[in-house]
């Protein structure tokens, strides 16, 4: 089979595409044809070790697949060859075979396609877990999504919407904010034109916004945590900017609101109960057209560092997804 191997830690551009072993599933263990491979931030991270976790060199990035089973090791009750199903695993995903553990896998619902499959559960349940489990947030009240045309910022956008929230959408360009509209977003900010405290001002009649998802990072967070509201609470998602930003103490202080952390990945390994029960709800959403996750390029196995290196950049609007058939 052919794979993307990470064999030195660098850039995308220090990926290779080779002939490799068909990797053999074992006890517990399932093998998957992978049709498509969603292209996710911490993908460009894991190649470069400034990941939280780390394999062995060499290994193939992608945390996120779908496509059909085609073995099962011994003792896999659950799964059987020809079902249709989604893999989340840290990594091994840029590759035309995958092998993962039984429990990381979750059926493809009827009417989605593989494409949509294995660019949804990653963005999408990091938007469940955040802004339901750790945010709470509640029907009314107005929701900041920084970052907002991305696959992860606009999984926040529809599921806000969703939720009953009132959502204000933060990007840096005007075809990345009429994306933020088409998928619900209420209002929108263009950070790179627009001074964004003040626009807050305007938009939330000085209170602020009651929940800010930030997968960004860098200069906007202080920004944003500044605006935010009496008992705001300010999701820490991730460091799309490549900075880790340092806010001062008093802040949430001044305003009595929360910094919280919402580590998908660590969710899924520390309550299986919940997460199922999570699956099943984006899985409804879906079915009932709430959300639509946008695809906006597949490239081919080849094209993986490109695909990278465009997420790298912010120049992504939606998903991307690798294709390794292709």
């Amino acid at each position: 089979m052919k794979a993307v191997l990470c064999k030195q830690w660098g850039p995308p551009e220090t990926l290779v595409v080779e002939e490799v072993a068909s990797p053999v599933p074992g006890p517990g263990e399932v093998l998957v044809a992978v049709h498509a491979a969603g292209v996710n931030f911490p993908d460009s991270l894991i190649i470069q070790k400034k990941y939280q976790v780390q394999p062995e060199l060499p290994f193939s990035p992608g945390a996120e697949v779908a496509g059909v089973v085609s073995a099962v090791g011994e003792g896999v009750r659950a799964w059987k060859p020809g079902d249709r199903v989604i893999a989340n695993t840290a990594w091994g995903g840029y590759a035309q075979e995958l092998v993962a553990r039984a429990e990381r896998l979750v059926p493809i619902p009827d009417g989605m396609d593989f494409p949509v499959a294995s660019a949804y559960v990653l963005a999408y349940g990091t938007g469940l877990f955040a802004l339901k489990d750790r945010a709470k947030l509640v029907a009314g009240e107005t929701l900041l999504v920084l970052g907002a045309a991305g696959g992860v910022g606009i999984a926040a956008v529809e599921i806000g919407k969703a939720m009953g929230a009132r959502v204000i959408a933060a990007a840096s360009s005007d075809d990345k904010l009429a994306l933020c509209r088409e998928h619900g977003a209420d209002e929108t900010i263009d950070y790179t034109r627009e001074d964004l405290r003040e626009r807050l001002k305007v938009l939330t009649g000085g209170k602020g916004p009651d929940v800010i998802y930030d997968p960004v990072g860098g200069a906007l967070t202080e920004q944003a945590f500044r605006s935010i509201a009496w008992e705001g609470r300010h999701l820490v998602i991730g460091f799309a900017a490549g900075e880790i930003p340092k806010l001062p103490l008093n802040l949430p202080l001044l305003k009595t609101a929360s910094l919280v952390g919402a580590f998908w990945g660590a969710f899924v390994q520390r309550d299986p109960k919940r997460t199922r029960e999570h699956m099943q709800e984006l899985f409804a959403l879906y079915q009932s057209k709430k959300v639509n996750p946008p695809i906006t390029r597949t490239y081919r196995l080849e094209e993986a560092p490109q695909a990278l290196r465009d997420v790298m950049e912010r120049r992504v609007k939606g998903k991307v997804v690798i294709l390794p058939r292709q």
